[in-house]
C-alpha cells in the first residue's frame, strides 16, 4: 500500500525518478544520443511515441516498425517537425505474424545499420478471441511471441555493434505489474483458449503474454552472460499510463521454470504447439506450472544442469 501512496505521489525511486518524471528528464543525463541506433516498436501511439520523440530530440537515429504505415508516417511527421534532421525509417511489421517478424530483421540487417537499442513496446488487449494467421491466440501471438522472434533475429546484430562500438546494447521488454495474476499451465491453457474449449478471459490471456515477457527477459539475460556479450535486457513495468491499449475493449479496465521459454517444446497437441516447436529448436516453451508471483521465484530459469536461482537474477522485472 505505501509504495503505492509513493507511486501515486510521485516519489522518486531508487533511479531517481518517479512516476511524474518525464522523458526529457529521464534522458537528460545522455542529452548526444547521435551515436545510437535504436528500434520500437508500437511506436505509433502511447508510450512508444513519446519514447520515439524524445530519443529524435536527443539524435538517435530510430527504425520504427509498423502495421500501419499510415499511422507511422505520420508519427515520423510529427517528430520531424518537433525535431529537425531527425533520422527515422519507417518498416512494415506485424508482430502477429512470424513472416512478418522475420521479414522486417532482413530488412532491417539489408541497411546495414548498427543496433544499439531495441524496445519491445507493442502490446494488444482485445476484449474477443482472435487468431494469427500462424494459428495462436492473438494477444499472446503479439504481445510475446512477435517480441520473442524479433529479439532472437537481432540478437547476433546488437552483439556485434557492441563488440565494434564499445557501447552497451540494451534490449527493454515492456510488461506490467499484471503479470502476476496468472499462474498455471502455460501450453494447456493456450491451447484450450485457441481451440474454443474454455471461455475466453482476456485479462488472463493478457497477463499470460505479460509473464512470458518477464519470464523471457529472465532467460535472455542469462543467455547474454553466457555468449559474453556487451548487451543487458530488463523488463519493466511502465505504471499506470492513459494509452490506446485497450481501445478494443468498452468500459473500464482495472490493473493495467524459464520452463515457459526454454527447453523441449511440449508435447501437446494443437496448432500452438506446433508453431512452438517449429520458433527455434533450441529455445521454445515448455508447459509447467507457474507460481502465482513470478518475483517470489520462477520456477526453473536456466538449463537442466544448472543451478536455478530466480531471484535476484538480471534482468529484473519491476512490479
Amino acid at each position: 500500500m505505501l509504495e503505492t501512496v509513493r507511486y501515486l505521489m510521485g516519489s522518486a525511486g531508487a533511479s531517481g525518478f518517479g512516476s511524474k518524471s518525464t522523458a526529457e528528464e529521464v534522458t537528460g543525463t545522455s542529452p548526444d544520443l547521435r551515436s545510437i541506433t535504436a528500434i520500437i516498436t508500437g511506436a505509433t501511439s502511447g508510450i512508444g511515441a513519446e519514447t520515439a520523440r524524445v530519443l529524435a530530440k536527443r539524435g538517435a537515429r530510430l527504425v520504427l516498425p509498423a502495421r500501419n504505415l499510415k499511422a507511422a508516417e505520420e508519427i515520423k511527421a510529427r517528430i520531424a517537425a518537433d525535431s529537425p534532421g531527425s533520422h527515422i525509417i519507417v518498416l512494415p511489421l506485424d508482430l502477429s505474424s512470424l513472416s512478418s517478424v522475420r521479414s522486417f530483421a532482413s530488412r532491417f540487417l539489408s541497411l546495414r545499420l548498427p543496433l544499439h537499442l531495441l524496445i519491445n513496446n507493442a502490446g494488444k488487449f482485445p476484449h474477443d478471441l482472435a487468431i494469427s494467421e500462424d494459428g495462436i491466440e492473438m494477444t499472446f501471438a503479439t504481445n510475446y511471441l512477435g517480441h520473442f522472434l524479433l529479439t532472437k533475429l537481432l540478437l547476433e546484430k546488437m552483439a556485434e555493434t557492441a563488440r565494434e562500438t564499445g557501447i552497451q546494447g540494451r534490449i527493454v521488454n515492456v510488461s506490467s505489474s499484471i503479470h502476476g495474476w496468472f499462474s498455471g499451465d502455460v501450453i494447456r491453457y493456450l491451447d484450450l483458449v485457441t481451440r474454443r474449449k474454455i471461455p475466453y478471459d482476456a485479462t488472463r490471456v493478457y497477463a499470460l503474454s505479460k509473464l512470458a515477457n518477464v519470464l523471457h527477459t529472465r532467460e535472455l539475460a542469462e543467455r547474454l552472460k553466457d555468449m559474453d556479450a556487451n548487451v543487458t535486457v530488463n523488463c519493466v513495468h511502465p505504471g499506470v499510463v492513459r494509452t490506446g491499449l485497450t481501445r478494443d475493449r468498452e468500459g473500464f479496465v482495472t490493473g493495467g521454470g524459464d520452463d515457459v521459454l526454454r527447453g523441449d517444446a511440449p508435447e501437446c497437441g494443437g496448432r500452438v504447439g506446433e508453431v512452438l516447436r517449429g520458433l527455434q529448436r533450441g529455445v521454445a516453451i515448455v508447459a509447467g506450472r507457474q507460481p502465482a508471483r513470478v518475483r517470489a521465484a520462477v520456477a526453473r530459469v536456466g538449463g537442466p544442469g544448472r543451478r536455478e536461482a530466480a531471484a535476484g537474477r538480471t534482468g529484473r522485472d519491476v512490479g
